[in-house]
């Protein structure tokens, strides 16, 4: 079971007739000051038998207890899955059809350098919930658990006040399905165990059950439904459910909602709608291709894990792969707009970040999917529309390590106490206009490695470094497609210098590789064990009590249409 189901189950069970009868005599005492909050123009809360228990403290910013703190900003955070920043230089792509996504971009400050903390999504998200790189959260990979004891945003935020949810997907590891969000409205799409762990002591072995194969690019399509389409439906329709019931102000305090869905991931499957917008764009023409044995010895190892070898990829495969991701784009753009739409209709203003947590390589340098430092993988879109932030472009590189500290910098939470541990950096400043330095870096320790990779952006130069594998360099303002290597030129002997410096100054690979290999074989031994005999999966369960929907017999039903109608009296 799942951290917070079992919390979840009690409340939503049918009560004892002692707690039927004295919740009816609270109710009582709940309706009249409901009333008189209503007629008032406030609100109570959005439990009628259970009102909020007040926080204990504030932790460096006021909380409002009896209404809402509009010195708190609600934020609403839109994430996607698997899109390249490469289309966000500057906001989506000409072509793309994106109208909700462009109309966002010009009230956004938009980061044309963002990169992810690691090219993957477990790891990535995790680094994108607490501000810290993968060997710091020891998410490595899509199987490791992401541990209680790490604060998220959704902790942060919490802590000081706010209520926080999250419709779809973050592919959370382990116990704890919730990380500091006080509601999950969906499960998650992926599966929660171990069963997912790569392992460093046989390299080369293909896990063929869960590995990326080039399926994907050869099996691209129109499709009406899919696994991933019934997913993101559910996703988009519980967060507008939410977006208007946040809008009724039964909860007084501020909300955070996250909003994550999984496309454009693979597969390249899409509805005819979407898929048609983009027949015979000059854009769908495969990427200049690279050989495999002109390949970086890491790239190589991507391609045997996702099995090359085993299907035949054509000209026509890959376009009808790339139509399929930019009609995915199309139709997650659509989903993003039914949100928006609905925080306009209930007059609800917030913070509105989009991101992604890792990017695509759509056939680049030969590549698909993720899981590498190149552009394609590891650039991200980000952009943030809020009060006090001025439209724009910022070309500065920057990480999704960043908007944690950012979060809490808008909603004026200190992070100090954790600080000393947390990688990333409020972007405040920098959107503000004050100059940054501070390299960008990468981790990688996932399936297609042998040993942990990491990578340092910095000005125009991207570095990426394992102790398996040459350096690689890279002037990106020059070679933005990195065809060239610089890492052997002497005349980028200086420039390479400095970056082996700040690499050996932040990471001991050597230390990071035994870390990995002992979290790799630790879970081994646990999912085989667990996989023995009964089984009890970790995989989030929504719980909705059904004695709180709706009408029932212990509300009143003239309180509860005039609490749950909003707006009020037009």
């Amino acid at each position: 079971m799942a951290n917070g189901n079992s919390v979840r189950m009690v409340i939503g069970a049918s009560p004892s007739l002692a707690y039927q009868a004295a919740g009816r005599r609270q109710t009582s005492v709940l309706k009249r000051r409901l009333a008189v909050r209503l007629r008032q123009g406030q609100v109570w809360s959005q439990n009628l038998l259970l009102p909020q228990r007040p926080s204990r403290a504030t932790h460096g910013s006021e909380s409002s207890t009896t209404g809402h703190d509009m010195t708190k900003p609600n934020i609403l955070i839109l994430m996607v899955d698997q899109l390249t920043g490469t289309l966000f230089a500057d906001g989506p792509a000409a072509f793309l059809h994106t109208p909700n996504l462009r109309k966002l971009a010009a009230k956004s400050v938009r980061f044309g350098n963002a990169y992810t903390a690691s090219p993957l999504c477990a790891p990535a998200r995790a680094a994108f919930m607490s501000g810290a790189l993968p060997r710091r959260t020891r998410v490595y990979d899509n199987a490791a658990e992401f541990a209680s004891d790490i604060p998220t945003y959704a902790h942060h935020l919490r802590r000081a006040g706010y209520q926080t949810a999250l419709s779809g997907k973050m592919h959370f590891v382990g116990p704890d399905q919730l990380h500091g969000f006080e509601q999950r409205l969906t499960t998650d799409i992926y599966p929660a165990d171990f069963g997912w762990t790569p392992d460093y002591r046989k390299p080369g072995e293909r896990i063929d059950w869960w590995y990326h194969n080039l399926g994907s690019v050869t099996g691209a399509g129109v499709a009406e439904i899919t696994n991933q389409l019934e997913y993101d439906d559910d996703v988009a329709h519980q967060a507008v459910q939410k977006i208007y019931d946040l809008s009724r102000g039964l909860d007084p305090r501020p909300w955070s909602l996250t909003v994550s869905f999984t496309h454009p991931h693979d597969p390249f499957v899409a509805r005819r709608k979407y898929w048609d917008l983009y027949e015979g764009a000059p854009e769908l023409q495969p990427p200049a291709p690279l050989a495999y044995e002109d390949m970086d010895p890491h790239s190589k190892r991507l391609m045997d894990a996702c099995d090359w070898r085993g299907m035949a990829v054509t000209d026509d495969h890959i376009r009808r792969a790339r139509q399929g991701y930019f009609a995915n784009i199309s139709y997650v753009d659509d989903k993003i707009g039914e949100v928006l739409a609905a925080l306009a209709a209930s007059r609800q203003e917030a913070i509105i970040v989009f991101v992604s947590d890792h990017g695509e390589m759509l056939g680049r340098k030969g590549l698909w999917f993720k899981m590498n430092f190149f552009e394609g993988a590891a650039r991200v879109p980000l952009m943030i529309a809020a009060s006090g932030l001025t439209a724009g472009l910022i070309e500065t590189p920057v990480s999704t390590i960043d908007l944690t500290p950012t979060l809490c910098d808008l909603a004026g939470i200190s992070m100090e106490e954790v600080m000393p541990w947390t990688d990333g950096e409020s972007l405040v400043p920098l959107a503000k206009g004050q100059a940054r330095s501070t390299p960008v870096a990468m981790e990688y320790a996932a399936e297609g490695s042998i040993t942990p990779m990491v990578a340092l952006r910095q000005g125009a130069w991207k570095y990426i470094h394992c102790l398996a594998d040459p350096d690689q360099l890279f002037d990106l303002a020059n070679d933005p497609e990195e065809e060239v290597n610089l890492a052997t030129n002497p005349r980028a002997a200086e420039i390479l210098a400095h970056f082996q410096a700040l690499a050996n100054e932040r990471w001991d690979l050597q230390a990071y590789d035994n870390e990995v290999r002992q979290s790799q074989a630790r879970r081994w031994v646990v999912y085989e064990a667990l996989r023995n005999g009964n089984y009890y999966p970790w995989d989030y369960q929504p719980l909705r009590a059904a004695s709180e929907r709706y009408m029932r017999n212990h509300m009143d039903l003239n309180i509860l249409e005039e609490s749950k109608r909003f707006p009020r009296g037009e």
